[in-house]
């Protein structure tokens, strides 16, 4: 049985790392997401941007704060 192909539609995303206790968001983020699981593909030169970004530390366009919960 021939398993049926994948549909993948581009979209901007907002990217989140939480990265030695400090977390970032990247907003309008250009992806290939999977319209069955969301589950999101970035092209190298994206992945290598949003390096450059959280590396970079550019100034944010706005921060946020948010409150932080323990599941337990």
């Amino acid at each position: 049985m021939m398993k049926p192909k994948e549909k993948l539609v581009s979209k901007k995303v907002t990217y989140t790392l939480f990265k030695e206790g400090q977390l970032y968001i990247v907003e309008n983020v250009p992806a290939r997401v999977n319209v069955e699981t969301g589950e999101q593909f970035f092209s190298p030169e994206t992945v290598e941007t949003l390096q450059q970004i959280i590396r970079g530390k550019e100034k944010p366009v706005r921060q946020i704060q948010a409150p932080v919960y323990d599941f337990a």
